[in-house]
């Protein structure tokens, strides 16, 4: 069933120059969502050199981290509707810029509020450049390669998610904490003339932006994250918590209200009734739920229980980090080949038993090779989730839709992260604390636990998703019941069959480029 309702915004037509080169818009995407990912947790293990060098408190330096995650879970929404609206390029371009200027803004803070600030406005250009690198990557692949194209893109984002210790511990040690930022200014400098040659244009839609809606949005995500981080530093029944929580809520139901009735809605709420968008949405979350709250305890567990120093933790979690970078390529070419389906709820189970197995071994004691194993399960894991589950996100709305889709998927799994740090954080709270070392394993060990529940709960949901549903090949059908087949509107293509072609305005390679 294709998407035929008056409300879908018109596409603008194909870019008239030849279609982009897959290789240059994979290395211009990746590297620019590179920087955007690794900085989400790259200042992790350069805190404490962050808090010694400008006197930060350690309500600062948590304010450091969460000044980045704030406005780029919240924005993430809007910046894919003004790729919509405006040109993806042109926006994705414009991303660029405010990442690059607030790293270097960042790089020569000389108190913990100016670097607050510029990691601010750090999170702003992430919120433009993450989903716009999806939908640029989507306009410029065949449908049938997208699963090997996003396997590439969910390489380059794992390695960048997983190496964030690693490579702010080696460049904190070995430079200083400034050139944590600093080495993102010559890569946006170099970025910005080949997007402009490189990747496919347009002019975007005709459609009017929902600004209504876009505001309503930003302010009811913005209260819900900020409610979350503050639950963590003050207390879930906390008024300072409750109240974020709760307008953030009310903001979120008025938002869904407005949509209902507007005639170009931010978010088309018909999208939700297709089950494979609903329930790989829904995975998203809890996978970056149980992912960074089990990354920002194990990496302390690794610092301040086992003594090593921030290039030391780093290098302990290689094998996590590169995993990504070997299998995610191999995961896209089979989502290509059997579906993502299988791929991403083996991988959410691997991850699954790698959080088990360090529950299993936890001890202040404990020798790297008893850990080594559990490091190497989520690698696996992890890899064979990012791709897979881009693509049967993207593969599951029509061309026209994309932009939001990628939007709403990143959205989502930022506010999952922030939740996992949150709520894990508060679970190891309340069973241990950081002295003395058994007590860390005491809170660790439990909140490993709740992190595993998690993915297990994320692999069950991508299990429901119906077969073919999503597929990279398969059709995309936003209006799907949650009772029937997403992604198709019927069975998948039996084996030998070519793979239908996607259906609405713009399909085909090129389709809808921005």
């Amino acid at each position: 069933m294709s998407d035929t309702t008056p409300n879908t915004p018109a596409v603008a037509p194909p870019d008239p120059r030849p279609p982009a080169r897959l290789g240059w818009v994979l290395g211009i995407t990746g590297a620019a969502t590179f920087m955007a990912a690794l900085d989400n947790l790259v200042v992790t293990t350069a805190l404490p050199v962050i808090r010694e060098d400008l006197d930060g408190s350690l309500a600062a330096l948590e304010w450091i981290v969460n000044g980045y995650t704030l406005p780029f879970a919240c924005l993430l929404l809007f910046a894919a509707g003004l790729g919509d609206r405006f040109g993806r390029r042109r926006v994705f371009a414009g991303g660029v810029v405010v990442f690059t200027l607030a790293s270097a803004l960042a790089a020569l803070a000389g108190t913990t509020g100016e670097l607050i600030a510029a990691r601010a406005l750090q999170g702003v250009g992430a919120a433009v450049l993450l989903p716009l690198s999806l939908t640029l990557i989507t306009a410029s692949v065949p449908a049938e390669r997208r699963g090997t194209a996003f396997g590439i893109w969910g390489a380059i984002n794992g390695l960048a998610v997983a190496g964030g210790p690693l490579v702010g511990g080696a460049v904190t040690e070995h430079l200083s904490w400034h050139w944590i930022f600093w080495l993102n200014v010559p890569v946006g400098l170099l970025l910005l003339p080949l997007i402009r040659l490189r990747l496919p244009g347009g002019r975007g839609t005709d459609a009017p932006l929902d600004v209504p809606g876009a505001l309503l949005a930003t302010a009811g995500l913005l209260g819900v994250v900020l409610g979350i981080i503050r639950g963590h530093e003050h207390g879930w029944t906390a008024p300072s918590t409750l109240g974020p929580l709760t307008a953030g809520a009310a903001v979120l139901v008025l938002f869904v209200l407005w949509e209902r009735r507007t005639p170009a809605p931010l978010l088309p709420l018909d999208l939700f009734r297709s089950r494979t968008f609903a329930l790989v949405n829904a995975a998203s979350l809890l996978m970056f739920l149980g992912m960074f709250g089990s990354i920002f305890l194990l990496t302390q567990f690794l610092q301040i229980i086992q003594g090593h120093g921030p290039q030391a933790a780093g290098l302990r979690m290689l094998p996590w980090t590169a995993m990504p970078l070997l299998i995610a390529p191999l995961a896209g070419v089979l989502t290509d080949r059997i579906g993502g389906r299988p791929v991403v709820t083996t991988g959410l189970g691997l991850m699954a038993a790698g959080l088990a197995w360090f529950a299993l071994v936890a001890d202040p004691a404990v020798g790297y090779g008893a850990q080594l194993p559990a490091f190497v399960l989520c690698g696996l894991g992890m890899a064979m989730f990012f791709a897979p589950a881009g693509a049967m996100v993207m593969g599951s709305v029509p061309p026209e839709r994309q932009g939001v889709a990628s939007g709403v998927n990143n959205s989502l799994r930022e506010v999952g992260g922030a939740l996992g740090i949150a709520l894990l954080a508060s679970v190891f709270a309340a069973r241990g604390g950081y002295a003395p070392p058994t007590a860390f394993v005491d809170g660790l060990v439990p909140a490993l636990w709740w992190g595993a529940a998690a993915l297990l709960t994320a692999g069950l949901l991508v299990f429901l998703v119906p077969r073919g549903g999503g597929a990279a090949g398969a059709a995309a059908d936003p209006a799907a019941p949650l009772g029937g087949t997403a992604g198709t509107g019927g069975p998948a293509p039996a084996p030998g069959e070519p793979l239908p072609a996607v259906a609405g305005p713009g399909a085909g390679p090129g389709a809808g480029q921005r």
